[in-house]
């Protein structure tokens, strides 16, 4: 229709036509690219003809921009080879001459395989340089251009030939011009193009002498008239299919309403049914899996208390048990004399102990801890290891500290003595303890091989930062010293 009209010189109708072929492409959707380009190329020439009627760039403009819009959806060389044509003409009608001439030239080596193509790029650079420089010698191209376009028998190519050589000679060889002038009138008639031979009158009446004016004045009046009217009709000659188009819409839209009514009684009727057999299936779903779920998390908390306990009586047996044997063993090894007593009521502390494994842990008393903390020391001291524990353990530094702290600091230092003794091989370890702010700091140095990064922690050493956890402290190993390893470690005083 957008075609039709433009031919017709409706230029409006045929703008209003192909914005609503727009409305019913989609710019995502590859099968719509073809038309859409067609669409924005037409668009860009319906623009450049209404800047006959009204003096205004935007109308260059919107040529412009519609042209890129198409070249970008097209995806067909040939058409993308006009686009690109088309743009440069509306470069060359908005006096950008030195844009337009880039665009032909890039066309040239294209166009060179098709005669009917390279006459039109031919022709259409020698009028931009022409128009860009008003003594540039366009003659012989223009004259090229025609000669293939004779050749080809291209009647539209003939006719703008005709309409270039008209307007170049008209200045300075006006009979060539009026010549040209007769020329294109008579492959305008042949066309039957209605602006093409309004063209050519208006320079052959320019052009003609004084006493051929009239006749020639006569036809151009009389062909204006008639293109007029031809135009005015051609403004409502869809008039009628857009009506029946949205009469039939119209009417298509009531019966899909009616449709549309009575589908919606049956499905809702559906839905309801649906959703309540829905409701019951979810309900007994539901059902199963939270007795399924509850079922699995009261076994597995019963799992997790089992495995809780098994590791807290693990950890006992490892602290009051293995450390403790290991810490009787430590002294009968050392000891010159045994005292039979001596070990037998280690031995019996050891016993009642292991018998309160599976109870609560008993309060440490609080007097005498920094003895029985020397004393844990000074058990690992043997004839080739000195053991010595200076500054800080004193009664005063144990008073603000709770029961379950020197608990958890007792196994913590048996722990630390335990792995000097079996795997340092140091033979002089230093426990020094102080009090600073609101902290209670023990530093632990010895002279041994240290451990290096890396180092996998046994089970043991594992629990040392396991119980500093417990009493919000912390334990620091120095395995960057260089001999030996220093631990500090630190926890508030509660």
């Amino acid at each position: 229709m957008s075609i039709i009209q433009s031919g017709a010189g409706d230029y409006f109708g045929a703008q209003e036509s192909l914005m609503l072929s727009l409305k019913f492409l989609d710019g995502e959707k590859e099968k719509d690219f073809a038309c859409l380009s067609s669409d924005y190329n037409e668009l860009g020439l319906n623009s450049i003809n209404l800047k006959r009627y009204e003096l205004a760039l935007i109308y260059y403009d919107k040529a412009l921009f519609y042209y890129n819009k198409g070249i970008k959806l097209s995806k067909n060389t040939g058409f993308n080879l006009t686009i690109l044509n088309n743009k440069a003409l509306a470069y060359q009608k908005a006096k950008k001459y030195a844009q337009a001439l880039k665009i032909y030239n890039e066309l040239i080596p294209e166009k060179s395989k098709n005669q009917e193509e390279y006459a039109r790029v031919l022709s259409n650079i020698a009028k931009t340089k022409w128009l860009q420089n008003s003594g540039y010698n366009a003659a012989p191209d223009f004259l090229k251009a025609l000669s293939i376009r004779e050749t080809e028998n291209d009647l539209w190519g003939l006719n703008a030939s005709y309409s270039h050589l008209m307007e170049y000679y008209q200045q300075t060889q006006p009979d060539s011009a009026l010549r040209y002038a007769g020329k294109m009138y008579q492959v305008a008639k042949k066309l039957n193009s209605p602006d093409d031979k309004i063209e050519a009158l208006q320079k052959l009446i320019e052009l003609v002498p004084p006493n051929q004016i009239k006749q020639y004045f006569a036809t151009y009046r009389k062909l204006d008239d008639s293109l007029q009217t031809a135009r005015n009709a051609a403004k409502n000659q869809f008039a009628l299919v857009r009506y029946e188009a949205e009469k039939n819409k119209a009417d298509n839209l009531i019966l899909q309403k009616d449709n549309v009514e009575k589908n919606y009684q049956i499905i809702k009727q559906r839905i309801l049914l649906a959703f309540t057999v829905l409701l019951i299936l979810m309900g007994s779903v539901i059902s199963s899996i939270w007795y399924k779920k509850r079922k699995q998390r009261l076994e597995l908390e019963a799992q997790n208390t089992i495995r809780e306990n098994k590791l807290k009586t693990s950890k006992k047996v490892h602290d009051v048990v293995a450390n403790g044997l290991y810490r009787v063993m430590a002294e009968i090894e050392n000891q010159d004399g045994l005292n039979k007593d001596h070990i037998l009521d280690k031995l019996e502390v050891m016993y009642e102990k292991s018998r309160d494994i599976s109870y609560e842990e008993p309060q440490l008393a609080d007097q005498n801890f920094q003895e029985k903390i020397s004393d844990l020391l000074q058990s690992f001291a043997t004839e080739t290891t000195k053991v010595v524990v200076y500054m800080g353990n004193t009664a005063e530094l144990w008073t603000k500290v709770s029961g379950d702290v020197k608990y958890e600091l007792e196994h913590v230092l048996q722990e630390l003595m335990v792995n000097m003794s079996k795997h340092s091989e140091a033979n002089n370890v230093a426990v020094r303890f102080e009090h600073t702010d609101n902290h209670i700091n023990v530093y632990y140095a010895d002279n041994g091989i240290g451990i290096s990064e890396g180092t996998q922690f046994n089970n043991g050493l594992t629990n040392t930062g396991n119980r500093m956890n417990n009493i919000q402290g912390e334990i620091i190993f120095d395995i960057k010293a260089e001999k030996g390893l220093k631990i500090k470690i630190s926890f508030p005083v509660s």
